[in-house]
């Protein structure tokens, strides 16, 4: 799958819409929630021109964007809300960090949503954009599915406050499902390294080393992808916008909490997995040792029953003990005997 790479946008002038991420050819789909505290309504397969219809004073619309790198949908939807271009920009840049622009009509959010594959360790990173209003939320989505699937059954069954708050709270809601996801990877992670510290100790090979590096190449990626979350959550609450409510403010500081332990958890895997590479190469370099010792061992036993073979593979003319009828026998006898007066000395000194 082709990538784009942020070298196609040079020269352009800035606002100029480029699609920076992975081709595909699966269609843009937009969805629609526009609910208050008395009902709830969904539309799904919306066009892009119509999306403006679905927002009312009297309800909080919540639409998603499943995919963007379709320009056209893009640009149609930043006509209809007066997105300013350099926000359109942002949008479609899937290599743009987690940050945070209050354009006072209304805040735009970059964050980066994380998950796993079923039956992938592999970390898998997707772009996701937030735009919040006064009465409305436009998520923007590289790919179909997401985490926001508990938000969804909380909107339908009314449960907490989420039925009865704006755009803003939901906005947090998105959000704090974000950064909870960190969590559930990390403690997917957490019981990986468990297995791998076990494995560097009892049986390390060469995949174990290779899964160290893959865990410490993911870990590198969540360190870079959640500082920035880090900064944008303390941005929101230093910055008091006036799209977000004083009462939201509250549940921001949770989700900046929760960021905080992200980020400790992180710093303390990568810790973790040093260690773990300390274990790995001292299990190895034990391993080595055991080897090179039964070498050495095996090798010195060996020393004695050489001599003795050399002096008599010698052709000397004159070496009485040839001729003599039991020097077979007794060489024999003398090699066994050194060799086994060897062994008994080495287990004496406790070397075997």
């Amino acid at each position: 799958m082709k990538k784009f790479t942020p070298g196609k946008k040079a020269g352009l002038s800035p606002g100029s819409l480029v699609y920076v991420g992975k081709r595909t050819d699966e269609p843009v789909r937009i969805s629609v929630m526009a609910y208050n505290e008395d009902r709830i309504e969904e539309f799904s397969d919306v066009k892009a021109a119509d999306i403006e219809k679905f927002v009312a004073k009297d309800t909080v619309t919540w639409i998603n964007v499943s995919g963007i790198h379709d320009l056209t949908v893009i640009e149609t939807i930043g006509k209809g809300f007066d997105l300013h271009s350099l926000l359109l920009e942002d949008i479609l840049d899937t290599n743009h960090r987690a940050k945070i622009d209050d354009f006072e009509q209304h805040l735009f959010l970059v964050l980066k949503m994380v998950f796993q594959e079923p039956g992938e360790t592999a970390l898998l990173f997707e772009h996701v954009c937030l735009v919040i209003g006064p009465d409305y939320l436009i998520s923007f989505q590289e790919i179909e599915g997401d985490v926001f699937g508990p938000v969804r059954e909380r909107l339908k069954k009314a449960k907490g406050r989420i039925r009865i708050s704006g755009a803003d709270y939901l906005g947090y809601a998105l959000i704090d499902m974000i950064v909870d996801n960190y969590y559930v990877l990390l403690e997917q992670m957490g019981e990986e390294l468990e297995g791998l510290q076990e494995e560097a100790m009892d049986s390390p090979t060469t995949k174990t080393l290779n899964a160290i590096h893959d865990a410490r190449h993911q870990l590198v990626f969540l360190r870079k992808t959640i500082w920035p979350l880090r900064e944008m959550v303390g941005s929101l609450l230093r910055e008091r916008s006036d799209i977000i409510r004083k009462d939201t403010m509250v549940y921001l500081q949770d989700v900046y909490d929760h960021v905080i332990g992200v980020i400790d958890t992180v710093e303390t895997y990568r810790d973790l997995l040093s260690g773990i590479l300390d274990t790995y190469m001292s299990s190895i370099n034990n391993r080595m040792n055991e080897v090179m010792k039964v070498l050495t061992v095996m090798a010195t036993l060996f020393i004695p029953l050489t001599f003795l073979a050399g002096v008599y593979g010698m052709n000397f003319k004159y070496m009485p003990e040839l001729e003599w009828r039991y020097a077979y026998p007794v060489f024999w006898a003398v090699a066994i005997t050194v060799f086994s007066l060897m062994i008994w000395w080495f287990k004496n000194k406790k070397w075997l």
